[in-house]
């Protein structure tokens, strides 16, 4: 197995797009309760500047389709103050899954966070979804935030956790 990482182009977005919809009608990784469109996802992959948002292909060359995922980190919150913090978001084609590739995808993000001035990572976890709730926390990331019933998936609500790692210390925070 060869995984790498590639920024993603603006011609991948259908296949970010059709990774992304195979997650929506589980309700265990995106509070989109019906398949977003190319058009919908338009502003949010011109969000994801690579030189300072980036959003990642996973290739993997022993899969017959080769991106087998992608990963993105966010804004977290729009005012420009709180640019030292990112949200990450992992999607993994289901043909792919349990194959170690979401663990890959954070480590390979955590290693490129330096390079974009970013001080802390911010996973937004529903409290149901164990997986990805343990593989954070395998990888470091420490519960800051819980928020009960924030959202109702499937005509139920669900809480959401707010999982974080920090990596730059004060001193490398570089003012703009």
């Amino acid at each position: 197995m060869t995984v790498t990482f590639k920024i993603a182009q603006k011609s991948d977005l259908p296949e970010i797009v059709r990774i992304y919809n195979q997650a929506v009608p589980t309700f265990i990784s995106t509070a989109d309760i019906k398949p977003v469109t190319l058009a919908e996802r338009e502003d949010w992959f011109a969000a994801h500047d690579p030189k300072r948002r980036p959003l990642w292909l996973i290739l993997d060359d022993e899969f017959e389709n080769p991106v087998v995922g992608w990963i993105s980190l966010s804004d977290l919150y729009q005012r420009f103050a709180y640019y030292p913090s990112v949200e990450i978001s992992i999607y993994i084609d289901e043909k792919a899954r349990h194959h170690h590739l979401a663990e890959l995808a954070v480590k390979h993000a955590e290693a490129e966070a330096p390079k974009y001035n970013i001080k802390n990572i911010v996973a937004l976890i529903f409290s149901h979804n164990a997986a990805s709730i343990g593989l954070f926390k395998k990888l470091g990331y420490e519960t800051w935030g819980h928020l009960p019933n924030a959202c109702v998936l499937d005509g139920k609500y669900a809480s959401v956790d707010f999982l974080g790692k920090t990596f730059l210390d004060e001193k490398d925070i570089i003012a703009f």
